[in-house]
């Protein structure tokens, strides 16, 4: 299913009330003119290294605690 059809589907299920708030989202993407560009050497560079510095995997915040050693109250 493309991307196209997955947003018809959920827009399809949405009540009426919602669908003027993803229209007028939708009527100012529409409008905006964003220019897409090549990155530059620097741009492939933080890329490489953003690779290179994750291998994919996410922990919780939960996990993420316990592994430094804090709870919620720390913060």
């Amino acid at each position: 299913m493309s991307e196209r059809e997955k947003l018809k589907a959920v827009i399809d299920r949405l009540p009426e009330y919602k669908i003027a708030y993803i229209a007028n989202l939708i009527f100012s993407i529409e409008k905006t003119d964003i220019e897409e560009i090549e990155p530059d050497e620097w741009d492939l560079k933080m890329i490489e290294e953003a690779r290179a510095n994750n291998d994919g995997s996410a922990v919780s915040f939960e996990e993420l605690l316990e592994r430094e050693g804090l709870t919620y109250a720390d913060l």
